[in-house]
Order: structure tokens, then sequence, then C-alpha cells
């Protein structure tokens, strides 16, 4: 088992090269996202009819009500956007309480429509009756105002539309003061004297983003839930081999991204359909409830819920009870949660993200101390049996067989796992990966400054500082460890590991480099505690 420790390495050299690879995906992303320093478009944006849609025939003769088409601007504290009256789709959003870039006062674009890209939220009534369904094309709203502003603590923004029956459509976007998801509200009161028929759909339009090399992004589309599915992803490339046609009760349709998302959450009490469709380069998923019916001289009233924000666990629990899924944290979610519950709660004793790092590595060394334990303590024993494998390999010359034989019966006498070295620290990695897609998916982190030159611990450390430091940790840790590897190629490879590490942290995220400078300080302070009783012991450990 000399070779064990090289092997560790290598594999977590391998785990950091996936992680490295992840984390360069998503940087990868976010540069292909909307950027609010790109030219915006100003006019209203291009809701083609062939984006609703299909439903029963309609049958919706050219619209009474004549408008000119415009868009209003909507500003409430974390929001500003804006909703085009044709169809009534917000075509823009930005979040006020999100900067583009770190230090910069320009607001996060995560809606728009920009250098023949577009990325909307669009909603309507088909039907026998809707006017979205109309071949004379979506209807024009009106609208008492061309700008609203948010004063108190909810803010509602009528549009209205009147057919050629008489039928008349009103469309309320309700925004509240600290909110990102925005109620949509749709009153149908049907004053004739024959009854019509409506069909809410919902749903979001985004061009399609290929990949453009190897580090490209891994995933930047569209994600639903069901009754059933709490939580699928639904690529561009899924849709291009087919549609989605899903039935459900309830469910939600989303679009990821890094660190933000929106979602559009239809009533969970009636069974929606969820699909999709590709066209022109052009993705969208949606919902569609069921068909009402409104009788003569009656109203009725329909609604979803419209979130566009940051990844946040908690508000978008709130909306739907597996919409928090969206903040993807791999098949490890169930680690990963608890460690950002943990972290949040750090931060909110500490007051900066950095000393919650700090604190959860802390934590974390601590209640794997036992393991480490484990590991060390093995590690010092195989050392200490080396001159006993010396003799074996003296007495057995090449007959492995016996070699072996004999070996595993002297694990057998002396009481020594050969794999103790390696299986806790194959159990710490699923928390260590677990953290990492804390580190990765968490908005909160975003931006987020620790002190000195660390001013965004998502970013890279600017100055290298961290991964240096972290080589001269793991250069000591080998310094101290008991050396149980005697081939000389092999102790090569060792001693340039330290410099292979530093080298590869320097694109990681600071946060993460911080994490695991502050892990192996630890470790190195625990191994010290563990060899020094072994010796008292009369365990030799070191030379």
């Amino acid at each position: 088992m000399e070779s064990q420790r090289t092997f560790l390495l290598i594999g977590l050299l391998l785990v950091s090269f996936l992680l490295f690879s992840e984390w360069q995906d998503e940087q990868a992303q976010s540069k292909a996202e909307p950027s609010a320093v790109t030219q915006v478009a100003t006019s209203p944006s291009n809701t083609d009819q062939a984006d609703i849609p299909a439903s029963s025939e309609a049958d919706v003769p050219v619209a009474q009500t004549q408008a000119v088409r415009s868009v209003i601007t909507v500003s409430t504290d974390v929001l500003a956007v804006k909703i085009d009256t044709k169809g009534g789709d917000i075509v823009e959003a930005k979040l006020l309480q999100h900067a583009e870039t770190h230090g910069s006062d320009i607001p996060y674009l995560l809606l728009g429509e920009f250098d023949g890209k577009q990325y909307l939220a669009q909603s309507g009534l088909i039907g026998l009756n809707g006017p979205d369904a109309s071949s004379a094309g979506r209807p024009v709203y009106q609208t008492e105002q061309s700008a609203y502003t948010l004063s108190g603590d909810e803010l509602r923004v009528p549009l209205s539309y009147v057919d050629s029956k008489g039928v008349q459509f009103t469309k309320t976007f309700v925004f509240k003061a600290g909110k990102y998801d925005v109620s949509m509200e749709y009153d149908v009161v049907n004053a004739t004297d024959n009854p019509v028929q409506v069909q809410l759909y919902t749903q979001i339009k985004r061009s399609a983003q290929d990949k453009d090399s190897m580090v490209d992004q891994t995933y930047l589309g569209t994600a639903y839930g069901t009754q059933d599915e709490p939580y699928e992803k639904y690529s561009f490339d899924e849709m291009r081999e087919a549609n989605l046609n899903k039935n459900t009760l309830g469910g939600y349709v989303s679009f990821i991204q890094h660190y933000f998302v929106s979602a559009w959450v239809p009533k969970q009490d009636i069974n929606n359909t969820i699909y999709t469709s590709i066209r022109n380069n052009q993705g969208i998923i949606g919902a569609k409830g069921e068909p009402v019916n409104i009788q003569a001289n009656s109203e009725a009233k329909l609604s979803a819920i419209y979130y566009m924000g940051p990844k946040d666990t908690d508000a978008l629990e709130a909306l739907h009870d597996d919409l928090d899924l969206t903040v993807d944290y791999g098949w490890l979610w169930f680690i990963s949660q608890p460690l950002l519950v943990l972290l949040k709660m750090l931060y909110g004793i500490l007051g900066n993200w950095g000393l919650a790092i700090i604190g959860i590595t802390i934590l974390v060394k601590t209640l794997l101390y036992p393991l480490t334990k484990a590991q060390y303590t093995s590690m010092a024993k195989m050392r200490a049996l080396q001159p006993k494998m010396q003799q074996l390999k003296e007495r057995y010359g090449d007959d492995r067989q016996k070699f072996g034989q004999a070996m595993m019966e002297m694990y057998r006498k002396e009481k020594v796992n050969p794999m103790g070295g390696c299986f806790p620290l194959l159990l710490q990695m699923p928390i260590f990966l677990a953290l990492f897609y804390v580190f990765l998916e968490s908005t909160e982190l975003r931006h987020a400054e620790f002190g000195l030159w660390l001013t965004d611990l998502s970013a890279m450390d600017p100055y290298y500082v961290l991964p240096i430091l972290f080589g001269a940790s793991m250069f000591l840790t080998q310094k101290l460890q008991p050396m149980t590897i005697t081939d000389p190629m092999q102790q090569k490879m060792m001693t340039y590991m330290p410099v292979v590490f530093s080298i590869f942290f320097i694109w990681f995220p600071s946060g993460l480099v911080l994490y695991w400078l502050v892990s192996n300080l630890i470790s190195i302070a625990q191994m010290l505690i563990i060899y020094r009783g072994m010796e008292k012991k009369g365990i030799k450990v070191r030379d």
C-alpha cells in the first residue's frame, strides 16, 4: 500500500480538475448572459404571434379597442421593469440590488432584448375567445400611465382591453416592496349574452445559447417541475429533438442560469400542461391552464406568479415547494442545503462571508475529527510497519503471492487496516464537493467581500496570495506526514504536487481556496496533536 497517498492525491487532483471545469463553465455561462452594459432595445419587443401556444380553434374577431403600442416602465425598490402593451409581456427587468459587475453602479440586467437576442416573460389568454388567439394578432392594452413607481407596500399596474364583442379583459401586475415575485391577475368580464371560453398561458422565451468551445457553459436553459418530477432540466438540444408536453396538477416552469432564475408558477389547484417549443433559435417553455368557461353576464379571475431575481432558496420555496431546487447543488443537494443554512447562520453572527467560510470550515473539521484521527493514525501505523514490510520483501523475493499473503497476515496481527488512510479522506470528499456547489451556486456569495485584497469571494484571487499559501500549507502537511512511499519517482511526484495544486487553484473562486487553506491549517494542527499522542505511546511516527 505504499502508493495509497499518491493514489489519493491523484484522485484529489482529478476531482479538483472536474470542479475547476465546472466553475469555468459557470464563468463562461455568466459571460454569455445578458449584460446591462450592452445596448438594450428601447422599442417594443417583437412578440411574434407564432410564439403563442396552440389551443382549441379560436374564433376571435378583430379587436374593437384601438390603442397605440408602447412600453410602460415600473420601478420598485428592487426591480426596474418594462412592459410591452402589446400582449402585456415583461420585456426587460433590471435587478437594482445586484450590480452588473463587482463595484459597478449598473444594475444587473436579467430580462431584455439586445444584439438580436431576447429574454422575455410572456403571458396571455388563448382558447376559443382568448384575445391572444385572434388572427388579427395579440391585443394592444391601454394603460392610464406610462410610468409607475412603488411608493408603499404594493403597486398595481393594470392594463385593459375590450374586444369587438364587448368582453373586457384587465391584466394586472402586482408588485410588492422587497419582492422579486410579481402576481399577474386576469379579470375577464363577459357583459355579453353569450358564453366565452379562455385559457391562460404563461411562458418564458429566450434565445438559445450554443456552445462555442469545450469550456463553454455545460447548462444554460430551462427546467420544470411536475407533481411527479420535482425538478427536471430540459435543454435547448432536447427542445430541438422533441417538444415537451406534460400534464400535471400545479407545477412550474423556469429558466435557470448562474446565480439567477426566472420562473412562472401557475395556480397549484388546477391541471396545467407544461410545454416547450423552439423556432429560429428561440426557446420557449410554458404552462397552459385549463379552459375556463365564462357564462353570459358574469366574470372570472385567472392568475399566476412570475419570479425574476436571484436564486434565493427561501423566496423560491415560498412560491413553490420544489422551486428552490432550481438552485442546483447536484446530487449532493441533501448535504449542500444544510451547509448553506449553516453558512447563513454564521454570516448572521459574524457579518462577513469570509469569516463565515472560516467558521464553517472549523465546524466541519471539528465534526470530522474522528475520521481525520483514524486517517492519520492508520498512516502512522503503516509507517511503523515499513521495516517489517522490507523484511517480507527480502524473504519472499519475487514470489508476489506469498508476499501478499504474508503482508495481509502481518496487517491482521498488528490490527492495521491498509485502507484506513483512504476511507476517511474519501468520506470527507462529499462534504467538500457539497461546499463547492454551495460556493458556486449561492447568490449570497456573488461579489461578497472578505477584506483587504479579497473583494469578491466568487472570483479568483487577483494577487494569487491564497493559492500560494495553500501550496505552502500542502507542502508543510507533506513534511509532517509519515512517509510510506519508497519509490523515487513517486516521491518526486509528491514533491511537486503542492506546486501543481497552487497553479491549479489560481483560477478557483477565492472563497473555495480560502476554505481549503483553512482546512489545511486545521489539519496540520490536528495532525500535530494526534502524532504527539502516538509518540507518547511509543509509536514512531516520523524519522
